[in-house]
């Protein structure tokens, strides 16, 4: 997938899912692993990177 790729379908979840977004591409990458379907899981890592970078430095 196409880092234009990874962002559109990071903003899309944003969107869908608000500050679960980054638990739902967890999830999702996290099955594909689990399946054994590497590609997909690599992608959705790269998407879960891309909103936890959306959502900017966490305050402690």
């Amino acid at each position: 997938m196409q880092a234009v790729e990874i962002q559109d379908h990071a903003r899309k979840m944003m969107a869908a899912h608000g500050p679960k977004a980054v638990a739902e591409a967890a999830q999702k990458a996290k099955s594909y692993e689990d399946a054994g379907d590497k590609e997909q899981a690599k992608d959705w890592r790269r998407i879960e990177a891309a909103l936890r970078q959306m959502q900017g430095p966490r305050m402690t």
